[in-house]
Parts: structure tokens; sequence; C-alpha cells
């Protein structure tokens, strides 16, 4: 399967926000897609393995990294071994590729994540925004598999040693969305690597579907799909 037809993403600037699997998202859409592409960040991302890094951060550089590669991972040198996002602005990158894909979350490797009130950093150039949630999170403590659960607890009146329901995380996701925090296009329940986990993502989608049906946000309801990114 072609995910990045799956997932519709066409040429220009794709977002990618959530938990659970971003890194690898953006990975496989790079060597799948038909074309040059550009991987960077609008908050902070590990370098890629195997794949060319440009960190000079000039128009030069990126285009010269272009011609020896079809895809280049463009980063300011931050701490801890991360990349923070590049000088040149996503729209100058996407003027010097067919895609341009960015990683506009952070989760703290957890794979479920409530959102602050500045998150995500999705550019204004989005062409499409996908939202990952992280299917191994289901079932478990809302404080042991949510970034920032605190934010959940408040937000839906639970606690941290409630479990974290395909249900609730969709009712907040849901909340999220009405209150124009994120606004995917397509939301990916990753680590779907059993049966358990697709009914899990399949129960996760069909409550968003019903609880956006009935707010304004209703006129945007996402697609929701259940993969295994490493399966």
């Amino acid at each position: 399967m072609n995910l990045y037809r799956s997932l519709r993403v066409a040429p220009g600037v794709t977002s990618v926000v959530g938990s659970g699997g971003k890194t690898s998202l953006l990975a496989r859409l790079a060597h799948e897609l038909p074309g040059s592409v550009i991987l960077t960040t609008s908050t902070h991302i590990l370098p890629f393995d195997n794949m060319p890094l440009v960190t000079d951060g000039d128009a030069q550089s990126v285009e010269e990294g272009l011609r020896s590669s079809r895809v280049v991972c463009v980063g300011a040198p931050g701490r801890e071994g991360k990349l923070a996002a590049p000088s040149l602005s996503v729209a100058e990158l996407a003027r010097r590729a067919d895609y341009v894909l960015v990683e506009a979350d952070g989760a703290h490797g957890r794979p479920l994540k409530a959102h602050a009130d500045w998150e995500p950093n999705v550019p204004a150039t989005t062409r499409r925004t996908i939202l990952l949630v992280g299917a191994s999170g289901f079932g478990r403590r809302i404080a042991e598999v949510v970034h920032r659960p605190q934010l959940i607890c408040e937000r839906l009146g639970v606690d941290g040693g409630d479990v974290a329901t395909p249900e609730l995380m969709a009712r907040h996701l849901a909340w999220e969305m009405e209150q124009g925090v994120v606004t995917p296009d397509v939301v990916l329940v990753n680590q779907c690597d059993g049966e358990g986990r697709r009914d899990e993502a399949a129960r996760f989608g069909e409550e968003l579907a019903r609880l956006l049906s009935v707010t304004d946000a209703g006129a945007r309801i996402p697609r929701v799909m259940g993969v295994s990114l490493l399966g």
C-alpha cells in the first residue's frame, strides 16, 4: 500500500501532529513520495537515520543537498542532538522541493497527547494536516501514556488513574477540534498490530464521528485510518 495515496498527500506542505509515530510516518512518506522531499520541523526533531542532513540553513545549501539526494532533512542544530526549525521558512522550502513534510508537534515519546494552547505549531502554508494517535496507549492509565495528562483531566473531568479508552480519547480529540486547537484532515491511528488494536481504532473513529456530527465541528469530520507503521 502506498500510504501517501491513502492519506492524499499532495505536492506542497504537509504537517504531522499528535503522537505515537510521527517520525516513522515522515520517514515512510519521504520514501514513498514521487518527487523531491524536504523533511523539517517547526518544533524539534531528531535527525533521520541514513538521510542527508542540511544544517547550514541557507537556500543554496538546501538546493545543493537536493541535487545530491531526492530527500533531505533540513533543520538548525539544537540541544541534545535534536534539530530545531531552520532559518528558511517553510514557504521558502516549499519553493525548492515538490513536497515539504513538517513535524509540527511533540509528545515526549508518549503514544497519546493533549495539546497545550500554544500547540501544535502548524505552518500557515500547510495544505494537509495528519494527526497521529498511538493505539498502544489505549487501555492504560492516562497518567502513564498521555503527554500533558493534566490537560485531559481538566477538560474532561477525569483522573490520571483512569483508563485511556478509545472512547475517552475520541471525546478529548472532539473537544480539541471543537475549540479549534487542532484541525486535522485525517487521523491516523498507528500501532494497530493486532485484531484487538484494529477494533480499538474502529471504536475510536466511530465515537469521534458520532461526537463531531452533533457539533459545529461536524462539517470537518476527519477520516480515521488504522495502520501499523512498523508492520
